[in-house]
C-alpha cells in the first residue's frame, strides 16, 4: 500500500548547507514525516510559497543573497498562518528575541538535538491544524451548512444538536489526531466513527475492533500481530489490525474497559507512532488514524486512577459527545418511519401504519438503550404484525416493563373505553383548563418540554411561549 503523506502539506526546509538539509530531513523522517520541500537558495522561498501552500517552515538565518531575517519579515507579513522555526548557529539572546518579535514560532540553536527539533515541528503542525479547524468550524456554523451531507446518510436525524456535531466532524476529520467519541449504549458511536473516516479522505480501510474483555496478550496480538514462534502455537506470523488499517482508520470500541497494561501499549503507539509485534525487536511505524469510543465516564475513570491521565489527554485530540435519544425527541418520528420501512423490507411485509398514540408513548419513554433499543422494538412489532394499524401491545410490554410508571400515565382511546372526563361544577374556564393540561403534560413528561408539547399536539415553541406568558403574569 502506498505510504500516507505526512503531513498533508509539505514542510519547507531552507538552509544553504546541503548537509543541514539532509540532517533535518532524516530527523523528521524518523518521526514519521515524509513530505518535504528543500531550498538551498533563499531567493526561491517566496516563489515556492506563492504556488504551494506549506505546513511549516524551518529557516536558517545566515544565508547568502537573502538573509533569514529579511525572509522572516516577508513570510510573517505575507503568509502569517505559516509557523516559522528559526534553526541557526546564532546563539545570542538579542537575535532570538528579535526573531520572536518578528513573528517566529520557535528559535533553535545549532547543533540541533533531534528530539528538540521534532517536538518543535510537531507543535507547529498542531497549531496549524487547530487554526484550520477553527476556521472551518466557524464557517460551517455561521453558514449552517454541511459540505458533504452524504457522509452522514446512515445517521437518521433531524436534531439541531446532531447537526452541530456533523459540522464539527467535517472540521476535524482531516486531522491526524485521535478522536474520542462518548455516549450511552446504542446512540450510534460506530456510525459516527465511520463518518469521521469517510470525511478524512484516507485511502486505507476503516478497521473496527471491540476491545472490551480482551486480555493484554490478546489485545497486543489483535492490534500488533506476532512473528512466527512468538509464543506456543504461533506456527505462522500474523499481521495485526494496525497493519490492516494502514493509511486508514483504526476504531477501538469500549476503550474504557482497557486494562492498565494495554493502556500503556496504546499510549506508546499514540506518542511514538510505533509498535512492536509480539516476538519482534524491530519496531514498526503506523500511520493509521485512531478513533476510540466508550459509554463510560472516562473523565471519572481518569480521576479515580482507573484510566491513565496521559492516555486520556492523548485521546482527547478531538472529542464528540453524542446525545441520548431522550434528549432529541424530534428524531422519534423520522426514526420510527425509517425503521418501519427497514423492518418491513427485511421481513417481506407491507409497511404498517403506526397509531397516533404510539408517538405519545415513545415520547414519554426514556430509552435506556437509545436508537438500538427503538430499532429492536420496531422489528419485534413488525415481525408479529399481520394487517391494519401497527399494534401497540409489543411496545407496551417492553416499555412498561422498564418504565412501569407510564402504564397509568399513557392510555390509548381503546384502553380508556367509554370513560369520559368528569368536569366539576361550576365548569372551569378555558384558561384554567389550558393551564391544567399544560401542568399535567409537564408532570407526565418529567418536565421535558419537547415531549409535553408532543402530548398536547402543539409545537415546542408554542408551549414555551405559553409558559413564559404564565410566568410573566405571576
Amino acid at each position: 500500500m502506498k505510504e500516507t503523506t505526512a503531513p498533508e502539506l509539505p514542510v519547507l526546509v531552507v538552509d544553504d548547507e546541503s548537509q543541514a538539509l539532509t540532517s533535518f530531513e532524516l530527523a523528521l523522517r524518523s518521526a514519521g514525516m515524509n513530505h518535504f520541500i528543500c531550498c538551498q537558495d533563499s531567493r526561491e522561498v517566496i516563489p515556492v510559497l506563492a504556488r504551494q501552500e506549506i505546513e511549516i517552515m524551518l529557516l536558517d538565518l545566515w544565508m547568502p543573497h537573502l538573509s533569514g531575517e529579511d525572509l522572516l519579515r516577508q513570510v510573517t507579513a505575507d503568509y502569517p498562518d505559516v509557523p516559522v522555526i528559526i534553526v541557526t548557529g546564532a546563539d545570542d539572546v538579542e537575535t532570538a528575541v528579535k526573531c520572536m518579535k518578528q513573528g517566529a514560532f520557535d528559535y533553535i540553536v545549532k547543533p540541533v538535538e533531534k528530539s528538540r527539533l521534532v517536538s518543535s515541528v510537531k507543535r507547529g503542525i498542531e497549531l496549524r491544524e487547530l487554526h484550520r479547524e477553527n476556521q472551518q468550524l466557524k464557517a460551517r456554523i455561521l453558514s449552517d451548512r454541511l459540505s458533504r451531507p452524504e457522509a452522514f446518510a446512515d445517521i437518521v436525524t433531524t436534531s439541531p444538536s446532531m447537526r452541530s456535531i456533523f459540522q464539527y466532524i467535517e472540521a476535524v476529520a482531516p486531522s491526524p489526531r485521535p478522536v474520542l467519541i462518548t455516549g450511552e449504549t446504542g446512540v450510534g458511536k460506530e456510525l459516527v466513527a465511520r463518518a469521521v473516516h469517510t470525511l478524512s479522505n484516507r485511502k486505507g480501510a476503516f478497521t473496527p475492533v471491540n476491545v472490551a474483555g480482551l486480555d493484554d496478550h490478546v489485545f497486543a496480538d489483535t492490534l500488533f500481530g506476532h512473528k512466527r514462534g512468538a509464543f506456543t502455537g504461533a506456527m505462522e506470523g500474523r499481521s495485526g489490525l494496525l497493519e490492516q488499517a494502514a493509511g486508514g482508520t483504526l476504531f477501538l470500541d469500549e476503550i474504557g474497559d482497557l486494562s492498565a497494561v494495554s493502556q500503556v501499549k496504546l499510549l506508546r503507539l499514540l506518542q511514538e507512532g510505533e509498535y512492536l509485534p509480539l516476538g519482534s525487536d524491530l519496531a514498526k511505524r503506523s500511520d493509521a488514524r485512531i478513533v476510540v469510543a466508550t459509554n463510560q465516564d472516562l473523565e471519572a475513570a481518569r480521576n479515580s486512577g482507573r484510566f491513565r491521565k496521559d492516555l486520556y489527554y492523548r485521546l482527547c485530540g478531538h472529542r464528540l459527545q453524542i446525545p441520548p435519544l431522550r434528549e432529541r425527541p424530534e428524531d422519534l418520528p423520522v426514526l420510527l418511519d425509517y425503521f418501519l420501512e427497514k423492518a418491513a423490507n427485511c421481513l417481506g411485509k407491507k409497511k404498517p401504519t403506526p397509531p397516533h398514540e404510539l408517538f405519545k408513548l415513545l415520547a414519554a419513554y426514556r430509552f435506556p438503550g437509545n436508537v438500538r433499543e427503538l430499532e429492536s422494538m420496531i422489528y419485534n412489532a413488525v415481525s408479529i404484525h399481520t394487517s391494519g394499524k401497527l399494534s401497540m401491545d409489543a411496545f407496551k410490554s417492553e416499555i412498561f416493563k422498564t418504565q412501569p410508571g407510564l402504564s397509568g400515565a399513557i392510555a390509548s382511546p381503546a384502553d380508556a373505553g367509554e370513560e369520559k372526563t368528569v368536569f366539576p361544577d361550576p365548569l372551569p374556564t378555558l384558561k384554567q383548563v389550558e393551564q391544567l393540561l399544560v401542568d399535567e403534560s409537564l408532570r407526565r413528561s418529567n418536565g421535558n418540554q419537547a415531549i409535553a408539547a408532543m402530548m398536547l399536539g402543539i409545537t415546542r415553541q408554542a408551549l414555551n411561549k405559553r409558559l413564559k406568558k404564565t410566568a410573566g403574569s405571576l
